[in-house]
């Protein structure tokens, strides 16, 4: 599905589809916004190469992974970064890359599938006047985008905040296994959200002719979308962090308990040792063995055996093993 709107000089709107492109090219003062949803197919990278889109950012466009990045081109500045077509309580990403041509009387943007931030402000009011400056209408989607991020990332910390108290439950096993997928979704995000800080930092500080640059009208917006995204970077840090503190704390209560057990078996199989030698001696069958003739040596070896106990149990308390 292509389609268009068309801000004339006369500040009149028309909404269509790419025949608006032609009364664009004939009134040097309007404003064009072409929106391409569905797969770049040759027809439509030839009409994006007829509006002077460089071909290896079309070409970059239609590839489903590649990296966010800005790049500027002597007619445009093309943004390409990572929406989401969905994004659930779990922190399951399904993304979807984005594709935008800022130019000074045009924007262009290109997406595989339905995108809700470009959907927002092409059915809002705010579009309109929006529209008269189509790099401050790029810069408010990608704005949009890492709202939506952000709007899951912060519901995700009363889970993680669930989950930590959870650990001091018997369900630790379950936990557990919910903390490592949880952990491994967060480096997910946490690449994605490095790349759109380089972009937006790039954005910031550097600027290009036609998102803007400087402390032009532009410096508020592009300041706001570089704050979002550093945000994002650190909160999704933060609770990346969190997550392995939580399971390696919880490797090292076990581990401690798991000392502790053999630390009480080693004590036992220490006072045993003794006491079996013993036994083991006395159980030999020769025939000459004087303190079998002994009429007491029964409850002597037994008092024998109890004090070699009672000794070990005050050693190991005496250097604290108990």
């Amino acid at each position: 599905m292509i389609r268009a709107k068309l801000l004339s000089p006369q500040g009149q709107y028309q909404t269509g589809d790419e025949s608006l492109i032609a009364a664009w090219r004939e009134q040097e003062s309007s404003v064009l916004w072409l929106d391409m949803e569905g797969e770049l197919t040759a027809e439509r990278q030839e009409l994006l190469a007829s509006l002077n889109c460089d071909r290896l950012a079309v070409s970059d466009c239609a590839r489903t992974r590649h990296p966010p990045k800005v790049e500027e081109f002597d007619h445009d500045t093309f943004i390409l970064f990572r929406g989401m077509t969905s994004l659930d309580d779990n922190l399951e990403l399904q993304p979807m890359p984005v594709g935008m041509w800022v130019g000074k009387r045009i924007l262009i943007t290109s997406h595989p599938g339905t995108a809700v931030s470009v959907n927002h402000f092409w059915d809002s009011e705010e579009q309109q006047s929006l529209l008269k400056t189509p790099n401050v209408l790029a810069l408010r989607i990608l704005h949009y985008v890492g709202g939506r991020y952000l709007e899951k990332l912060m519901d995700f910390e009363d889970t993680l905040a669930g989950l930590e108290d959870a650990l001091l439950t018997d369900q630790t096993d379950t936990v557990m296994k919910e903390l490592v997928i949880y952990r491994s979704r967060l480096r997910k995000l946490l690449r994605i959200f490095n790349y759109h800080e380089a972009l937006a930092e790039h954005i910031l500080h550097s600027g290009t002719v036609h998102l803007g640059a400087g402390k032009d009208k532009s410096h508020h917006v592009r300041r706001d979308l570089f704050d979002r995204c550093e945000r994002l970077r650190t909160l999704c840090s933060m609770y990346y962090e969190i997550c392995g503190d939580l399971v390696e704390s919880h490797i090292s209560i076990t581990s401690h308990q798991l000392n502790q057990t053999m630390k009480i078996l080693t004590i036992i199989t220490a006072i045993f040792v003794p006491l079996s030698f013993v036994a083991g001696l006395y159980g030999m069958n020769f025939q000459h063995m004087p303190e079998l003739q002994f009429r007491y040596g029964y409850f002597v070896v037994l008092g024998l055996m109890a004090l070699l106990a009672v000794g070990m149990l005050t050693l190991f308390r005496r250097v604290r093993w108990l």
